[in-house]
């Protein structure tokens, strides 16, 4: 139903074309879903919105055909083309947020583009809708078709978004990364919705993303894109059993792997290095993997040596509450436990996991755990030193000590500093060094310790990429020489390639530094390959901790289990 011939996207730069995909050709049969994979900057979405025509014809420059059941796309004036889309292809973009208009309803969203496909009355359009939120298995759609996005999860906007696509009954769907950076629980129910969806309908899928393991679920055919060209095509069993480019060898190694301990993640260098060297043997993802197996009997000593110390940090009867309907009058006396009396310790140079899925608790906790949320109940120690009890004064010379690495790294940076005010800021504020050149001088060690190049001391926020930014974020986080440091989501909307080498960076900085870390993640497999011990939160406590195998191969509550089925198997 669906052929690409030789298509080619050319971007006009100041410094002239950048080639963003180049000469591509595949198709698409009719109840067929093909998966796309690569890293960010692969040309994978830009790839997904060529085929929907919705590239600006004055940046883009395009060339080749996209045959839609025999009809060029590109022949078609722009009226015919806005019928096509919608009524015969729809595409599910991969940050709902932003695809959703925030000063409109979810359901009048979904009705505008009914009433204008269909032409069907006010009434009959919000009848199909409640029925399409029921299909896409949205709680309470009646009060959801009301709500504004702000008012609903991520995993519900992203439903509301297939809704739309699904609204118009078109014969192909375009889903780019509609599951990136959700919970593993909600980005497995998301999967199993759109595979239930196009069995019952019978359409065909195009599913972009830059996780295989995702792929592996969905996919009967994978196309693997790096640098804008399609290096290897497969279907998934011959993909998964014999990879042949040692790019796609390098996706399928770099993710965390819950069954086996790797002292760090193998990483696509290690596989294109292998293969440069026409040492094809030394190039597979079990001999890369077991360069860096972590012998049993070392994790055995480390927490020997690890637990017969003093804890660094004990977290006593901790409880974070916020009021809920505050009105005109007041509070209404109901409160939203979002910490809810954790009790724990945490040992110097250990890594203690934090897993859950959004909602649970983990942010608030970290955040209290640094008095950036103030507790309503309970006590936080460092090295016996009750925080609770400190005064602004003694609480800024202590935070020298404890650091935070937020979730979002592009919004905790200050657009308007280069990355190396933003990196010589903190050390001005705590008077470290005697002056501004000594401080500069250690503002480069420091991105070079990071794997970032000492020209990078002058450019912008903006001017990086997400793994980039990570990396900043991680050298403002060790500039004050901390003891103790809480990562918040660092990894979670990273490509597996680009987070493979921020954990590896992670655990490289501890040994260097002697670090203590508490890691905040939704996905128990980065948990578990990171961690020392772990503890599961849901519902603003602690209901499971152990170390990372013992949860693992026997967990003992239900919600833990749910966790741990929901990691894709890649």
């Amino acid at each position: 139903m669906l052929k690409v011939n030789d298509l080619s996207i050319d971007f006009k730069t100041q410094n002239g074309l950048f080639k963003a995909v180049k000469n591509i050709s595949f198709s698409l049969k009719k109840g067929e879903t093909i998966g796309i994979v690569g890293e960010s900057g692969s040309g994978k979405s830009v790839t997904s919105l060529a085929l929907m025509r919705l590239l600006n014809a004055g940046q883009a420059m395009i060339s080749g055909e996209v045959l839609l059941n025999e009809t060029n796309i590109y022949d078609l004036p722009e009226r015919e083309m806005r019928h096509i889309r919608g009524n015969r292809m729809a595409m599910i973009f991969q940050e709902p947020m932003t695809s959703l208009n925030p000063v409109l309803t979810c359901g009048f969203q979904l009705t505008e583009a009914i009433r204008l496909h269909l032409g069907l009355s006010k009434a009959e359009a919000k009848k199909k809708t409640i029925e399409l939120f029921n299909e896409v298995q949205l709680p309470r759609p009646e009060a959801i078709f009301d709500s504004y996005p702000h008012q609903i999860s991520g995993g519900q906007k992203q439903r509301v978004m297939i809704a739309m696509a699904l609204s118009c009954n078109p014969e192909l769907l375009i889903a780019d990364e509609p599951t990136t950076a959700l919970d593993v629980t909600v980005q497995k129910a998301i999967i199993d919705l759109l595979i239930n969806l196009k069995t019952s309908r019978c359409r065909s899928l195009i599913f972009i993303s830059h996780d295989l393991g995702v792929i592996r679920e969905i996919a009967d055919r994978v196309l693997v894109m790096y640098k804008g060209e399609i290096v290897e095509e497969a279907s998934v069993k011959d993909l998964f059993s014999n990879p042949q480019h040692p790019y796609t060898r390098g996706l399928l190694a770099c993710r965390p792997t819950p069954a086996q301990h790797l002292k760090k993640l193998p990483v696509i260098a290690d596989f294109f290095n292998a293969d440069m060297k026409a040492d094809t043997q030394s190039a597979t993802i079990d001999h890369i993997r077991a360069l860096y197996h972590y012998p049993t009997a070392e994790i055995a000593e480390r927490k020997k040596e690890l637990y017969r110390q003093q804890p660094l940090l004990k977290i006593d009867g901790l409880s974070t509450w916020f009021p809920v309907n505050r009105g005109l009058f007041g509070p209404s006396g109901q409160v939203v436990k979002a910490v809810n009396n954790v009790s724990f310790d945490v040992y110097p140079g250990e890594t203690l996991g934090l897993v859950g899925e959004s909602g649970c608790g983990k942010t608030t906790l970290g955040r209290t755990i640094l008095r950036l949320i103030e507790p309503t109940a309970g006590s936080v120690s460092f090295e016996g030193t009750e925080l609770g009890k400190l005064k602004k004064n003694d609480l800024r010379e202590i935070r020298r000590d404890i650091q935070i690495i937020f979730q979002d790294p592009y919004s905790s940076l200050n657009p308007r500093l280069t990355v190396g005010e933003s990196l010589m800021e903190p050390l001005q504020v705590h008077q470290f060094y005697s002056n501004n050149a000594r401080r500069k001088q250690k503002v480069l060690e420091l991105l070079q310790r990071v794997n970032l190049l000492p020209e990078h001391f002058n450019r912008y926020p903006h001017e990086f990429s997400g793994g980039q930014r990570q990396r900043i974020v991680i050298a403002r986080a060790l500039a004050l020489q901390p003891k103790f440091i809480i990562c918040d989501e660092s990894v979670s909307a990273l490509d597996v390639s680009v987070q493979a080498q921020v954990l590896n960076l992670i655990r490289e900085l501890q040994q260097e530094f002697k670090l203590t870390y508490i890691f905040i993640s939704h996905d128990l497999a980065v948990i578990k390959h990171i961690s020392d011990r772990m503890m599961v939160m849901n519902k603003g406590q602690i209901v499971e901790t152990g170390y990372p195998d013992d949860i693992y191969y026997n967990p003992k509550e239900d919600y833990t289990k749910r966790l741990i089925a929901s990691i894709p198997q890649g």
